[in-house]
């Protein structure tokens, strides 16, 4: 989650419990640019484990894998999420479109101060099988494209080839590929 310093502390403590419940190797990190605000979700996520029915569970990944972490600007923020590529990115500050540009890696980006993580999960219709671990830096979540099977489809005319022709002969020449190499090289009026 990114934060500016901005919002209600027991709402970001909120949000930051809804992923430390869901087991003990869960992380919750929270990047804020303000101090004393980081320092006060901390102290609410403590009085709200309190309460919680799994606070076993939560308090193990709050020890583990929690952090508020202070940034310098809104800009570091970003590219410190950007490395971590989170599952779930909450963008907790004023002008969450603003920031939005900066994202790169993130499995699902939620906006705002009133769209906690839990909307996406129950309710707001968007697929909920995310990219884990990291991975939001080279998967997406899962989509109806998933499901799609497509096909590429190649087409050169004879100026084309005639044109191109010579690089794919010496691209397959690198890779010591002779047929493929011959198979465009004897269009091109070479012998077999």
């Amino acid at each position: 989650m990114i934060n500016d310093g901005a919002g209600n502390p027991a709402h970001i403590a909120a949000d930051l419990l809804s992923q430390a419940e869901h087991d003990e190797l869960a992380s919750s990190i929270l990047i804020t640019t303000d101090r004393s605000f980081g320092e006060k979700v901390a102290a609410e996520v403590e009085r709200q484990l309190a309460l919680l029915t799994r606070e076993s569970i939560a308090r193990a990944s709050w020890d583990k894998f929690g952090a508020v972490i202070v940034a310098g600007s809104l800009e570091e923020a970003a590219a410190f999420s950007n490395r971590i590529a989170p599952e779930h990115l909450e963008l907790a500050v004023s002008d969450p479109f603003g920031l939005l540009p900066l994202i790169e890696h993130a499995g699902a980006i939620f906006m705002g101060h009133w769209t906690p993580e839990a909307a996406g999960d129950y309710l707001a219709g968007p697929n909920h099988t995310l990219p884990t671990g990291g991975t939001a830096r080279f998967f997406s979540p899962l989509s109806v494209d998933d499901f799609v099977k497509k096909s590429s489809i190649i087409s050169f005319s004879e100026a084309g080839l005639k044109r191109l022709g010579d690089r794919i002969v010496q691209i397959a020449g690198l890779e010591g590929l002779e047929a493929h190499a011959q198979s465009v090289s004897i269009r091109l009026g070479g012998q077999a």
